[in-house]
């Protein structure tokens, strides 16, 4: 058994590769997660209320609301664009959204998309 730590998307892990023969392709089985220093600070979200974050990274297409727009649970706010596909992220709860990022900006998974008050 060798053992590596391999990085995938800014996570890091511990894994074992075991050899199971001459000319053999080796077989990849993730351990447990090893333990990754916390990502910077985000920036203060100017509104208090429930965040709405990437679920991936992406590029922010548009809006399907205006800012300071009255919002259902699970209404469509807005198109995050991820491997080449248009996904929309929806309100997590009733309210007024407050948007976080901008239109034509990549963001990281767990970034602060919008803010429901």
């Amino acid at each position: 058994m060798r053992k590596f730590n391999v990085t995938v998307n800014g996570k890091q892990y511990a894994v074992e590769i075991e050899e199971v023969g001459q000319g053999a392709v080796a077989a990849l089985q993730p351990v447990q997660a090893a333990p990754v220093a916390a990502p910077a600070a985000a920036p203060a979200v100017a509104a208090a209320g429930t965040k709405v974050v990437a679920p991936m990274p992406g590029l922010v297409l548009g809006f399907k609301v205006e800012n300071g727009a009255t919002v259902k649970k699970d209404q469509p706010i807005m198109i995050l664009e991820a491997m080449k596909m248009e996904n929309d992220i929806v309100a997590p709860c009733d309210g007024v959204v407050t948007f976080q990022a901008q239109k034509g900006t990549n963001v990281d998974t767990g970034a602060v998309l919008a803010v429901i008050a």
